[in-house]
């Protein structure tokens, strides 16, 4: 005989099992991204390029990277050279959460936004490297809140210069769309009971040219999904090649900066990817 207990018990158990297939498939989802983003950011084209005579392979996404064209007052061969020298590879087993390692080093000091008040992504960081990796920390936590696509497109957009690469070739954009399409959410749409976060703990300075107004950086951070209170966590990393242009950091016109290593922050994959822990810096 049902009771009116037993019916709240069944709805509960429908959505702990309704919850639970969907954070299997955002796991699902979340690692075939990772996958598919790190292909699509590190295939080569062949030699002579693609065309009607040489044709890419079915199937294979490839990446042509022209030549620079001479900026006045740029290195752009330098920041070519920087900005595609390869991050370290890991299996995608790197980024599941485990151990943290002991060897973790020095904490990596960078400011906070002096520019909050009526802004979407914070700003205001000095024209340091650490000033531009606070500024794609800053960036990256905002479009990554939620999980949509279209949000992170838009935040990307905003800290870009035209002529800065392509949204929709990065791997974080990759992997929002990739994860979206195989747990069924289309890009835009709410799902509700569904939270997303992305917490940058870690960063990197890959290096700088000009006197340091070009600087490659990466940020690392958990980015956790939570259906109804079931949550899946994994590690996941983003570079980008910023600009100095006298008041602010943006992503740099040029080659779009190879793929992060992505790995769960304070493991010992992190530290071998060359990640610090951050901290910020007094006022």
């Amino acid at each position: 005989m049902f009771t009116p207990d037993t019916d709240r018990r069944l709805v509960r158990a429908r959505m702990t099992i309704l919850a639970l297939i969907l954070i299997t498939l955002l796991v699902v989802g979340l690692a075939a991204a990772l996958a598919i983003a790190n292909f699509r950011t590190t295939t080569t084209p062949p030699p002579g390029g693609t065309g009607p005579s040489n044709p890419a392979a079915p199937g294979k996404v490839t990446t042509l990277e022209p030549e620079p064209t001479p900026e006045p007052g740029w290195d752009v061969v330098a920041q070519k050279k920087l900005a595609l020298r390869p991050m370290l590879r890991l299996p995608a087993e790197a980024a599941q959460p485990h151990a943290l390692s002991p060897q973790a080093g020095p904490e990596l000091k960078i400011p906070e936004a002096s520019h909050t008040a009526g802004v979407w992504i914070p700003g205001g960081f000095p024209g340091t490297p650490g000033g531009a990796l606070a500024q794609l920390k800053t960036a990256d936590e905002t479009g990554l809140r939620g999980g949509d696509p279209a949000v992170y497109d838009r935040a990307y957009t905003e800290i870009a210069l035209p002529g800065a690469p392509a949204v929709d070739r990065t791997g974080l954009h990759t992997l929002l769309s990739t994860f979206r399409m195989r747990a069924g959410i289309a890009s835009g749409e709410p799902k509700p009971g569904l939270t997303v976060t992305y917490d940058v703990t870690h960063g990197q300075v890959k290096g700088t040219t000009d006197q340091g107004r070009y600087a490659v950086v990466c940020v690392l951070g958990i980015l956790t999904f939570d259906y109804n209170g079931q949550s899946t966590s994994m590690g996941v990393g983003d570079c980008q090649a910023m600009r100095w242009i006298g008041a602010a950091w943006r992503i740099s016109t040029g080659n779009q900066a190879a793929m992060a290593a992505s790995a769960w922050p304070g493991s010992a994959e992190s530290v071998q990817a060359g990640y610090r822990s951050l901290g910020g810096i007094p006022r």
